[in-house]
């Protein structure tokens, strides 16, 4: 009698209909991967929602948004959860083009070269994408003490090339 040698994960019954990839809108690598994927043609449909934003807290109320900031997520319509090198592989999965690469990244070895595809990516991105915080206004003076904070600084020149306080020849 064969055993099975991994826990079925009852596809028929929880199929993937569609997926959403949650990507970083503020990061140059995100972005460009998020318009190729656009692009392809899709087996299952990729719905491409910024991480962290209103759209994606109101679609996933009990996802760990801020995990979400750390490692790529991609979340399928059966509640299923990918992360990591996994969700680099379903998002594979889900185009036309890439179905036969995905098969082959989700054995042992595949995964291993998606996780340094992962790594490198993450790499790239925290080398490149540091949250910038809001720039402070530059500090206004105080005004000096005894007057109203208007100054009118005496020219060194008058219009005419006079010295100041010199009366007209």
């Amino acid at each position: 009698m064969a055993t099975p040698t991994a826990v079925d994960r009852d596809a028929r019954r929880v199929p993937v209909r569609r997926l959403t990839v949650l990507y970083d809108a503020q990061c140059s690598l995100c972005t460009f991967v998020r318009n190729w994927l656009a692009r392809q043609r899709q087996l299952v449909p990729l719905d491409l929602v910024p991480l962290g934003s209103d759209e994606a807290r109101r679609r996933f109320p009990e996802l760990d948004h801020g995990a979400t900031f750390e490692e790529i997520t991609v979340v399928g319509d059966g509640g299923q959860v990918y992360r990591g090198a996994a969700a680099w592989v379903v998002c594979l999965w889900a185009l036309a083009e890439y179905r036969p690469l995905s098969h082959r990244m989700s054995t042992p070895s595949g995964l291993r070269f998606a996780r340094n595809a992962v790594l490198a990516a993450s790499k790239y991105r925290g080398a490149y994408w540091q949250p910038q915080p809001a720039p402070m206004p530059a500090p206004v003076p105080a005004p000096a003490p005894g007057t109203n904070g208007w100054t009118y600084p005496t020219p060194s020149v008058c219009d005419s090339g006079c010295e100041p306080g010199s009366a007209p020849a």
